[in-house]
């Protein structure tokens, strides 16, 4: 990803915590069935620090409906320290932030589809989707 294209999705993020209210309520982390990973690891995939589950790629995704819960509860960060964490890991290491979807939807069917992924939706997902946490 190029610098303008990330300074780009930094700046939806940036909106995102300006535009949309916060919402109150669960957040539950899931994963590809065929992804195993404990909750433990959650924070680490999500601000850069674990991108392999064995010799599956990991491939985070953000909400853009829970995106601050999420930070809240289970990063412990604001979406502005969340989005210059990502500026300098893509500038120091080379790192793609994680894809923003738009919807629980969203998240539960690229999840579904594609292993490595991992995701968070504000309702309990359907059978078939493994929870590895809720928040």
């Amino acid at each position: 990803m190029n610098r303008i294209a990330l300074l780009t999705g930094t700046s939806v993020l940036l909106l995102l915590a300006v535009v949309r209210p916060a919402i109150a309520g669960d957040v539950y982390v899931i994963a590809h069935p065929d992804t195993k990973i404990s909750a433990e690891l959650v924070r680490d995939i999500y601000i850069g620090e674990k991108q392999f589950a064995g010799d599956i790629k990991l491939i985070p995704l953000d909400n853009a409906i829970a995106q601050s819960e999420f930070l809240g509860k289970v990063l412990k960060l604001d979406q502005t320290r969340y989005a210059n964490l990502w500026v300098k890991k893509s500038f120091r290491d080379a790192l793609n932030p994680p894809s923003v979807k738009n919807s629980d939807k969203e998240i539960i069917e690229t999840v579904r589809k594609t292993p490595g992924a991992i995701g968070y939706v504000t309702s309990a997902p359907p059978s078939g989707i493994p929870v590895l946490q809720k928040f």
